[in-house]
């Protein structure tokens, strides 16, 4: 009897590990999935099981008792993860040699349990209870076992998400690390002029300037779209300038993912696009569910996207979408704090927690890590680095370092260059 049947044979919970999505009833997913989180959309995760963004696969383990469904959480199986494609600049410079000479020894087999794409849950009707969460947790490493995935990662959870894992997690030797922060706009003018007169004077005056700019530019115009299939192949190039100067590129979304999102009925999506005449200079790809949004995913073609404010004027337009459609509030990802928090978005405080399945690896994890991530993190606030990181209640000594970078996640700009 393995770890698992013991812990849920004593709790009275049963397991069962799903292969896709589709194994699941859309309407258990709708019903525990965060109804103002667009990243938890049932159409965004069939999207990625039908592209190859990274994942070597996906699973969703599920927790019943007496028949009712308890928890799902979804599994990501990277067999093969290149570590240098998931470190930041200076870590890469350091691996060069060995990517050289030794390039096996750069890829890491690897379990992330969460959402690849955004902020880690666990789904469940109700918070779970100690039993519950032992036996997920428990499921999970005997589930990396078998898959022989030594590393696995809770990945971007917040502080509230985690603290019903917290005791499971630590009798599991899981340690804490802070991830980099999301970033959330709070919406509560009624109009995009509301929204202006409430930022600070100094980044009010910025965005009335940087949209005057734009505007002068008339060879520019951004549109709104529900339709976009048809500029696909232009769209992808421009996602691939932003890619080809991120710093980590854990998931690089491909042309089979974008047309699944374009051909998803069900997923509320809205494409901004700046047209230079008839031809595509940037986009920001808007999700809405409830009373969210999601600035998903930024193309830019860097010729002009710094003398004509792309960057920015592409997030106004999603400001003023998420304004129209109702939204409290909309979500900008990890990365180019600066600009952000000029728009006026709040820093959504996130964590890892990380073991590895045999002792030696995990103790040179938690010796490691925790120190390496706090420095790269440092480096990617700036300024807005916190003295001391805040910290979920209890975190063990591991997660004490002020700041920690996503080294486990995606960047899709570097902040010197102000996007996403």
């Amino acid at each position: 009897m393995n770890l698992t049947e013991a812990a849920a044979e004593e709790s009275g919970y049963r397991v069962e590990l799903l292969r896709s999505i589709e194994e699941l009833p859309r309407d258990v997913w709708e019903r525990l999935a965060p109804a103002d989180d667009p990243m938890w959309a049932r159409g965004v995760f069939t999207a990625l099981e039908r592209s190859s963004v990274g994942p070597s696969g996906y699973a969703y383990l599920t927790l019943r008792q007496d028949g009712a469904l308890a928890a799902v959480l979804p599994l990501c199986l990277f067999r093969d993860l290149r570590l240098d494609r998931v470190v930041g600049p200076r870590e890469r410079r350091l691996l060069a040699p060995v990517r050289r000479l030794l390039p096996r020894l750069l890829r890491v087999p690897m379990l992330f349990c969460g959402n690849l794409l955004g902020q880690g849950h666990v789904l469940a009707p109700a918070t779970l209870d100690e039993d519950a969460a032992r036996v997920l947790v428990a499921a999970v490493l005997d589930f990396a076992r078998r898959e022989r995935l030594g590393t696995v990662v809770f990945k971007d959870f917040a502080p509230a998400d985690l603290d019903p894992l917290r005791a499971a997690l630590r009798a599991a030797d899981f340690f804490l690390v802070p991830s980099l922060p999301d970033t959330e706009l709070r919406l509560a003018g009624a109009s995009f002029e509301d929204y202006l007169a409430a930022l600070p004077a100094k980044p009010r005056r910025n965005a009335r300037s940087k949209i005057r700019k734009f505007e002068a530019r008339t060879e520019l115009r951004i549109e709104v779209l529900d339709e976009f299939g048809h500029l696909l192949p232009q769209l992808l190039s421009l996602y691939r300038q932003v890619m080809d100067r991120a710093d980590q590129t854990l998931d690089v979304l491909d042309d089979a993912f974008w047309a699944a999102v374009q051909g998803e009925a069900e997923l509320r999506r809205r494409l901004v696009v700046c047209f230079e005449g008839e031809r595509p200079v940037a986009f920001l790809l808007c999700l809405f569910a409830g009373s969210g949004a999601t600035g998903a995913r930024i193309g830019l073609d860097y010729r002009l996207a710094h003398e004509a404010r792309l960057y920015h004027n592409v997030h106004y337009a999603a400001i003023r979408l998420a304004m129209a459609a109702g939204c409290r509030h909309i979500r900008f990802a990890q990365t180019a704090y600066q600009p952000k928090l000029e728009l006026g978005c709040e820093l959504v405080e996130q964590w890892y927690a990380m073991t590895h399945v045999r002792p030696l690896p995990r103790a040179v994890l938690r010796r490691l890590l925790p120190r390496a991530l706090a420095a790269a993190l440092a480096e990617a606030l700036g300024p807005h680095a916190p003295a001391n990181a805040p910290g979920p209640a209890n975190a063990p000594a591991s997660a004490a370092d002020p700041a920690a970078d996503r080294a486990i996640g995606h960047r899709e700009e570097r902040p010197r260059h102000a996007t996403r």
